[in-house]
C-alpha cells in the first residue's frame, strides 16, 4: 500500500475521524478541531486540514489556523498540529504534507505561512526559515517561529 496525502475537502467524510485523531495527539478539545474543520469544509475559510493515510488509517496530518497559541497575533496564518505516527516516521510523510499545505495555500493567495516548533534542522529541509522567538500561551520559555515565503 502507498501513502495518500490530501486536503480534507477531498474526503470530508473523514472529518470526525480526523478531529478525534488530532485531539488524541495534541490534547486540544475535539470540539475545537471540529469547529475549524467545519468552517473549512463550509468554505468560511481557506485555512485547511491535511491528512496522510495508509489504507484506512491516518498516519500523519496538519492544519492551518490563525494563531498557534503564541503572542505574535500579527504573524498569521500558522501551520499547526504537525504530527506523523511514530511507526511511519522517516518515510517523508511530514515533508509531503508540508509541501502540500504550502502549495495549496499559495494557490489560494495565502503566503507567507508561519509555524511554531522546538525542532531545529527539520523544517529547513522543506524551505522554512527561522523568523523569530515567540512566547507561547502559558509556556515558561519562548519557542521558535518559522516562516515559509
Amino acid at each position: 500500500m502507498e501513502y495518500s496525502c490530501f486536503e480534507l475537502r477531498e474526503k470530508p467524510e473523514l472529518k470526525d475521524m480526523a478531529a478525534e485523531w488530532f485531539h488524541k495527539k495534541w490534547g486540544v478539545p475535539m470540539e475545537a478541531y471540529l469547529e475549524c474543520m467545519n468552517a473549512y469544509l463550509n468554505k468560511e475559510t481557506e485555512y485547511g486540514w491535511y491528512l496522510c493515510m495508509l489504507g484506512d488509517q491516518i498516519v500523519g496530518g496538519l492544519g492551518v489556523i490563525d494563531n498557534d497559541f503564541h503572542d505574535r497575533k500579527d504573524l498569521s496564518p500558522n501551520v499547526c498540529a504537525v504530527y506523523t505516527e511514530e511507526a511511519h516516521r522517516g518515510q517523508g510523510i511530514a515533508g509531503k504534507l508540508l509541501d502540500l499545505v504550502v502549495d495549496d495555500m499559495k494557490q489560494k493567495g495565502v503566503s507567507p505561512l508561519y509555524l511554531v516548533t522546538d525542532h531545529t534542522g527539520f523544517y529547513e529541509r522543506y524551505g522554512w526559515e527561522f523568523y523569530c522567538m515567540v512566547q507561547g500561551d502559558d509556556e515558561p520559555e519562548q519557542t521558535r517561529l518559522y516562516i515559509h515565503r
